[in-house]
């Protein structure tokens, strides 16, 4: 079971990749549109600072807890498709497969129709254009798509680009907002409620866009098989990646409530155009459309270039068509892959709205992460008689069992307090999983025949 990977995955992708490229990578598949858009949506579930700015830490701590699991999981396993692989070895290619499945059609797919939907909002609201939403966001998806065929170093040099000009627009807001917007007049702060199932449930509301905008540093994890030298870049890349996005994203909170207050947060849908419109006027505004555009470019950049591998990875392991584990023989990329992926995600773009989506990914992707997370045990238990020195150079999970175990626990509490909060759209995203069941025996079939 451990060595079950097949030797041509490892070896037909080439490492052209180092720790910066990581590095963005893994900063590229958190920052989206969330960070720019979901402050408002917290504030309408919990409208107090303390409660507002205790989710986003909360939060944050959650993602750290992720990048050191998914760090140590990295070293150990190094290969092409990440989450995919540890699934795989660490307990049955069906459970692999059922992951894969849901990435393709749910996970990624869905989350980059989201972003795509609100880059064409925001794209069209600084240019004026007469377009609609649908066809700015397929336009995108397409050209990002064709961009990725070209070649790992090409995918990667657009998003290390992008993913720059995301952090200087949200340096921007932050400066911004702390330098040249006044403070919002003093205002009478709601008292924090005091702890009762319903204050839970909705804390656990207000996780669910929060832990949209943390998502996505496990997809550095899937273009392992390109990185040089990932047993060191990789898991550097994840925690410093994940530790610069929780200090920004805090900072984005702290601003919003210092300017717009929290009944001024919650009754916006544009916080960050709002801020930058206190602060600089509609020049401001229009600059942070501009940087919001980037962000979420940036976001569908980062997602053309890694999720393929795993579909690739599937396809080498046949549990998918063959030509799906293609590579183009100049380029080295998987073309067919990155062609399937980009047009999932233009249906979905064109069929969901982006409340519908983000209910949906997020209770299907926290399944695997507890899952994912459950790795790290099976792997210990099978290294734990062996040679101590095996470790060396190792990432380990500190504080591991209690911290995996808290994290597996969160991850799957999240699950079902989504579902009890958004019972029909998540029940969306949960059918189409169970959907992969019939279809991994019928690619098993193929196999086997």
């Amino acid at each position: 079971m451990e060595n079950s990977s097949p030797p041509q995955t490892r070896s037909r992708l080439v490492r052209r990749l180092g720790l910066f490229d990581a590095m963005m990578i893994v900063m590229g598949g958190i920052i989206g549109s969330g960070i720019f858009i979901n402050p408002y949506v917290v504030a309408r579930q919990v409208n107090t600072p303390f409660l507002i700015l205790g989710v986003w830490a909360l939060g944050g701590l959650i993602a750290l807890a992720a990048a050191f699991i998914w760090a140590e999981l990295a070293a150990l396993r190094p290969e092409v498709g990440g989450q995919y692989a540890y699934l795989r070895e660490a307990f049955h290619p069906s459970v692999a497969f059922l992951y894969g499945w849901a990435l393709l059609l749910v996970i990624q797919t869905g989350g980059m129709a989201a972003v795509a939907v609100t880059f064409a909002k925001y794209f069209l609201q600084l240019t004026g254009l007469a377009l609609g939403e649908w066809m700015v966001a397929t336009l995108a998806l397409a050209t990002l798509t064709l961009i990725n065929c070209l070649g790992v170093r090409a995918g990667s040099a657009v998003q290390s680009f992008l993913m720059v000009l995301k952090i200087l627009a949200i340096l921007a807001l932050i400066l911004c907002g702390l330098l040249l917007a006044g403070p919002y007049p003093d205002e009478t702060v709601n008292p924090t409620p005091p702890v009762s199932l319903n204050l839970l449930s909705t804390i656990g509301a207000a996780m669910v866009p929060v832990l949209f905008a943390y998502g996505g540093w496990q997809t550095a994890s899937f273009v392992a098989g390109e990185i040089r030298e990932p047993k060191k870049n990789l898991p550097r890349g994840l925690i410093i990646g994940v530790t610069g996005v929780v200090i920004l994203y805090l900072a984005v909170n702290v601003v919003c409530l210092r300017v717009l207050g929290t009944s001024g947060l919650s009754a916006t849908t544009t916080p960050a155009s709002d801020i930058m419109r206190l602060a600089l006027g509609d020049t401001g505004a229009r600059a942070i459309a501009a940087g919001i555009a980037i962000s979420t470019l940036g976001f569908l950049s980062q997602g053309m270039l890694t999720a393929p591998r795993v579909y690739f990875a599937m396809a080498e392991d046949g549990l998918f068509f063959k030509s799906v584990g293609w590579l183009h023989p100049k380029t080295r990329v998987p073309i067919v892959a990155i062609a399937i992926q980009g047009l999932f995600a233009i249906i979905i773009a064109l069929s969901g709205r982006y409340e519908q989506i983000l209910n949906y990914v997020v209770s299907v992707d926290f399944i695997f992460f507890g899952l994912t997370a459950t790795c790290i045990f099976v792997f210990r238990r099978r290294k734990e008689n062996r040679d101590a020195a095996e470790w060396n150079g190792i990432t380990r999970v500190p504080g591991h069992p209690v911290t995996t175990g808290l994290f597996v626990v969160i991850c799957w509490l999240v699950v079902i307090n989504t579902v009890y909060k958004y019972p029909e759209n998540t029940l969306i995203g949960l059918a189409i999983l169970c959907a992969g069941i019939p279809a991994y025996f019928f690619w098993r079939g193929r196999k086997m025949a």
